[in-house]
């Protein structure tokens, strides 16, 4: 049998004690307040799926990727949901044509990934996913843009920390082509494209020349995948210089136009690296960043107009983008806004003292209760002393606002109320006590 202290957590994995777990709500609480703003309604699905769900799209090769089971003498292969957009899309499909028009969900599951452990990508992470389903136009790409700033900047976050990044598939597709990848290699490069920042420069041209690109083809790639600029200026200038298809120019100008309206211009840039390496992506596509570029992206999305009906369900416009909070947390904490003393679990609205006596010892539990039915966060001592100092310290390490000592005042039914922020006492009657203490939902 293994000692105490002999396990450890899975690499690649988290434990949140109280601190850390105030942090993931307070991400958590900026995810759900930006979308409900937004009008987006919460989902969610199986934390696992049938594995078939991720091949039909990716191909076999995902699942060296994924942490994948077989139920004992079952004859069905699953896996941990490496990514929530398929099943956001099953359940689309699932709908029909009973879908509304436009359907707005999000979500925050937790996803799965079967592969090295590195600075901002762990095994098990949680994601936000924002969708907007049946509408085709900029407005909804503009919108999940909107969404995700509002989040961003609930949680403390400038356009001077982060930079949102757009460009067009249909604009990289023709890159891609006018460089020498033949149209049947365009989607393994733009797997390699969105790698690019991850990989040794000799990695990537070994891995480019396999797509058809010489060293020349190679050093224009670099120089396109570098080409940004403010979204402030109009998408035309790049377009013109580097001869991008009209479709796509008119699509990312009418987007403009949409942020305009948002006041998002400021936050965003155009930038002809962004591809997105995920294969359902059809048209727009962006990624936000931090302004430096030190860190993985933080959140990253698109256009994926043909998903749902890939799963079965109508052919309907669709985008969405996810958001995880790894990176994101790297960045919160770079920026000292989140960390020691910064986000803390909740504060105690009460902490309910003892003085020793009969009376007191028998009323403490009912009054607790009492005040916890007012809707209070009550707490009390579990320790045996009933010494009024250490249990006063005990509540002011807790974070206690407002401490309710049971002494001898309860013999004509009334307590004493001691403000620890304010430093001040008072005797109150312990019928009026939730009132007191600023509740009266009792």
């Amino acid at each position: 049998m293994s000692g105490a202290g002999s396990f450890q957590r899975p690499k690649g994995t988290r434990d949140f004690l109280p601190e850390a777990m105030a942090v993931r709500r307070h991400i958590e609480q900026a995810w759900t307040d930006a979308s409900v703003r937004h009008g987006f309604e919460e989902i969610d699905g199986p934390m696992f799926e049938h594995l078939d769900l991720y091949t039909v799209k990716s191909g076999d090769g995902i699942v060296s990727e994924l942490f994948s089971f077989n139920r004992a003498g079952g004859d069905t292969d699953y896996a941990l949901r490496p990514e929530f957009t398929p099943t956001l899309a099953r359940m689309a499909a699932a709908k029909g044509r009973s879908l509304a028009v436009p359907t707005k969900w999000f979500a925050m599951p937790s996803l799965f990934r079967a592969e090295r452990p590195q600075r901002g990508r762990l095994r098990e992470h949680r994601q936000w996913n924002v969708d907007c389903i049946g509408l085709d136009g900029p407005d909804a790409d503009a919108e999940l843009i909107a969404v995700a700033v509002t989040a961003l900047r609930l949680l403390g976050l400038t356009a001077k920390d982060i930079r949102v990044r757009i460009s067009h598939r249909g604009a990289a597709s023709a890159m891609l082509e006018a460089l020498g990848v033949p149209s049947e290699r365009i989607a393994d490069a733009f797997v390699l494209v969105d790698r690019r920042e991850k990989l040794p420069a000799e990695v990537f041209k070994k891995q480019a020349a396999a797509l058809g690109l010489d060293d020349a083809a190679v050093e224009r790639l670099e120089q396109l995948a570098a080409v940004r600029m403010p979204a402030t200026e109009p998408v035309e200038r790049i377009a013109t210089e580097h001869a991008l298809p009209e479709d796509s120019v008119a699509q990312l100008g009418a987007l403009a136009v949409e942020l305009d309206k948002r006041g998002l211009l400021p936050f965003c840039d155009w930038d002809l690296g962004i591809v997105r390496g995920l294969a359902y992506y059809t048209g727009t596509v962006w990624e936000i960043h931090d302004s430096s570029g030190a860190e993985r992206a933080i959140a990253g999305g698109g256009r994926y107009d043909q998903l749902v009906a890939l799963f079965g369900g109508p052919e309907v416009p669709a985008c969405g983008f996810g958001m995880g909070d790894v990176v994101l947390g790297l960045l919160l904490e770079e920026k000292g806004l989140v960390g020691e003393g910064t986000i803390t679990p909740p504060r105690p609205d009460v902490f309910v003292i003892s003085s020793g006596s009969d009376d007191a010892e028998a009323r403490l539990i009912p009054v607790a209760t009492q005040l916890r039915d007012g809707g209070l966060h009550v707490r009390h001592t579990h320790k045996a002393t009933r010494n009024v100092g250490k249990q006063l310290r005990e509540a002011a390490a807790a974070g206690a606002r407002q401490v309710v000592i049971l002494g001898d005042e309860l013999a004509s039914g009334e307590v004493v109320l001691k403000n620890l922020d304010a430093g001040e006492q008072r005797t109150v009657r312990l019928a009026d006590l939730v009132v007191a203490l600023g509740r009266t939902d009792a």
